[in-house]
């Protein structure tokens, strides 16, 4: 069954408007050219230093895979990776088992638009 990861962050004071650009800007697009699937992100309504990403995964296998891939990958620790980190007070993740359809109910369809790539790379 596949599962869902949502990663809420609490952010450093006054740093979500950079975050969300950063993320938007050069993980998202990272994201997707690694072939994850990203089913939203964004501010959180809770806090004004609160922040979310929802990613779908296969399988909690596909899970672990993926990330410990993305996250040794030159392309993240090269690439936005100390931007982002440096405005992460904390963060907590969650992972759950999902049927693909509350996924979809999920979705925000505007990602859709950020993704460029012909076809998803899978190292």
């Amino acid at each position: 069954m596949p599962v869902i990861e949502i990663r809420s962050y609490r952010l450093v004071p006054g740093s979500r408007d950079r975050f969300h650009g950063l993320i938007s800007q050069q993980s998202l697009p990272l994201m997707l050219e690694w072939g994850m699937d990203v089913v939203g992100f964004g501010p959180s309504l809770h806090g004004a230093d609160s922040y979310f990403l929802i990613r779908a995964f296969k399988d909690l296998m596909q899970l672990e895979h993926d990330q410990a891939a993305f996250y040794a990958s030159p392309a993240w620790r090269e690439g936005p990776r100390e931007a982002i980190v440096s405005l992460i007070a904390s963060d907590s993740n969650v992972v759950m088992a999902m049927s693909q359809e509350r996924i979809e109910a999920l979705r925000d369809p505007s990602i859709a638009s950020h993704d460029s790539r012909p076809s998803a790379r899978r190292p």
